[in-house]
């Protein structure tokens, strides 16, 4: 019972969470086009281009923390949340208060690190999951042993 609480609490911090971020990432987008300035010197120019930059990395993290929320907001709904992704075991509490939105035990999420794979999304890295498939199951593939009709 004190797990489901804490999940309920957590819930409803990633929901708040999701709003915040939602209306940041309107208005970093709303803002980017933003005017400029018809007198402007080069250092002016300078200081503006790494505004931009930035502005637009800052965006581009809110935005994945967004998507992250989002889909620990749908695993609750799913009833699977706090449950890692690679073992399958509960997540604890005080790692799931840390990052809420995390899909990995503490132990499981060293070793994707050490393995050069992303913690923070599973979906996202597949050139790295190919290469540590390959190191895993090397075998010959022959152009006649693909079905490349589909």
């Amino acid at each position: 019972m004190v797990r489901k609480d804490a999940i309920i609490r957590l819930h409803k911090q990633l929901l708040n969470r999701r709003d915040e971020l939602k209306k940041l990432v309107n208005e970093s987008s709303e803002g980017s086009s933003g005017s400029q300035s018809s007198v402007e010197d080069s250092g002016d120019a300078a200081i503006r281009e790494t505004r931009q930059d930035l502005e637009s990395h800052l965006a581009e993290i809110e935005y994945k923390e967004l998507m992250q929320i989002r889909r620990a907001i749908s695993l609750i709904q799913e009833g699977r949340y706090g449950h890692c992704e690679s073992c399958n075991k509960n997540i604890p509490i005080a790692r799931l208060k840390a990052v809420p939105y995390t899909m990995f035990c503490v132990s499981c999420a060293q070793q994707r690190e050490s393995m050069g794979l992303s913690t923070s999304d599973v979906h996202g890295d597949w050139e790295n999951a190919y290469e540590f498939e390959g190191r895993l199951n090397d075998q010959e593939v022959r152009i006649h042993d693909l079905d490349l009709e589909k």
